[in-house]
């Protein structure tokens, strides 16, 4: 009850000088939100990226070419090419794989409907909707039956449907790829922008062996995308799927390199995560400001009501009894001032989520580190005043003028 009543007269006297009391919670205002806005705007693109990286598949494995030394040169990924159709189907022997999809790509110019239009044509296999959790929206996706008759079918991303086929049905329609013609037989449901800000519906994609006998004649593939049982054995999957290639390759160096899409999430959510810790940071500081600024104006509260102490004291309120309520006043500035800071912070990262068309989660666990930091604030920039106020002799206080 003495707790609640130290509450309400708490209020009345940072009621009397409101003024004051805003200025005052200005810096915990300022610090809590800042750190409310960064948390929730990293939060939302972490979200945003992993997301993404799902819709990539989230049981993928990826093996590329390269990683290899040769003459005392060294290359990544990508640097030469290494991987075939056998190694491909090597890898679907590997356990707990349950789809792979040899992978061969080149921007090609592609005719249709007396139109024109640059895009990147795929070789794939049929397995590769499942593996990257796409799904077909018109037709279907073509079989095992086409890849070994290098059928000139395809199946096409909304990009390209809205570029050669505006407003028509592309199905049964033919494009011309190197001035071979290949017939539609599926279109693939909208994916937007990926995490790279390329267009994933801007896609043309074949058999692989039609890709590389009739369209650009190839003997090795770009990348093998292979899928996993589940998350829990992505990172078996990966190790076999090394020594298998290992054994097949029978070279004293790596010329391949497997990754998976846990690891793409990590590399590319780290910058993110940083800048937001970063953002915190520098949140931080306002809020040791706002302490400071709670602490001064507390001390300057108890030089303008050491007449007030001193009454009270004489009427038989204890020396605990005036620590505890100036810190209270403290704590509920600090509190006050971080509610406010909270709702800023919310606020402004809806505003800026909604301009930049990007979410903005604010997790619960932050909201309530925010809140407590506020209290703790509170007290620590409120002990010494209320210390102060406590010591205060009666008889000198009532004197004071």
């Amino acid at each position: 009850m003495r707790i609640f009543a130290s509450f309400k007269i708490a209020l009345r006297a940072l009621r009397r000088n409101k003024m004051r009391s805003l200025l005052t919670m200005l810096g915990i205002i300022i610090g809590v939100g800042a750190v409310i806005g960064s948390v929730s705007l990293t939060s939302g693109a972490t979200k945003q990226v992993e997301d993404q990286v799902a819709s990539l598949g989230e049981s993928v494995v990826t093996v590329f070419s390269g990683n290899f030394t040769s003459g005392g040169m060294r290359g990544g990924w990508g640097s030469a090419p290494t991987l075939t159709i056998e190694d491909a189907k090597t890898i679907s022997g590997v356990p707990d794989v349950v789809a792979v999809s040899p992978e061969v790509r080149d921007r090609e110019q592609v005719l249709a409907n007396g139109l024109n239009w640059n895009t990147q044509v795929m070789g794939e296999s049929p397995d590769y909707p499942q593996i990257r959790n796409w799904s077909v929206a018109s037709g279907s996706m073509f079989g095992d039956q086409d890849v070994r008759s290098l059928a000139k079918v395809a199946v096409v991303g909304q990009t390209v449907v809205d570029e050669l086929f505006p407003n028509e049905d592309p199905l049964g329609q033919t494009i011309r790829i190197r001035n071979l013609p290949f017939k539609i037989v599926g279109v693939l449901a909208p994916k937007g922008f990926n995490l790279f800000g390329q267009d994933q519906d801007d896609i043309v994609i074949v058999p692989y062996t039609s890709h590389m006998r009739r369209i650009t004649a190839r003997i090795f593939v770009n990348d093998i995308l292979v899928e996993a049982a589940n998350d829990q054995v992505i990172d078996k999957v990966q190790n076999d799927i090394t020594d298998t290639l290992l054994g097949r390759h029978r070279s004293k160096e790596q010329d391949f390199t497997v990754r998976n899409q846990v690891e793409l999430m990590q590399a590319v959510t780290a910058t993110s995560r940083a800048m937001g810790f970063l953002l915190a940071g520098v949140a931080a500081v306002s809020l040791v400001v706002g302490g400071i600024g709670i602490m001064n104006i507390m001390l300057v509260s108890v030089t303008e009501r050491t007449r007030e102490i001193g009454i009270r004291m004489a009427v038989g309120a204890r020396a605990g009894d005036i620590l505890i309520q100036f810190l209270i006043e403290a704590v509920t500035l600090g509190l006050i001032g971080g509610s406010i800071g909270i709702a800023g912070g919310m606020a402004f990262s809806l505003i800026v989520a909604h301009l930049k068309e990007m979410p903005a989660v604010t997790p619960v666990l932050w909201i309530a580190i925010a809140f407590v930091s506020s209290a703790v604030i509170g007290i620590i920039s409120g002990f010494y005043p209320a210390w102060k106020a406590s010591k205060l002799d009666p008889i000198d206080a009532l004197r004071y003028e």
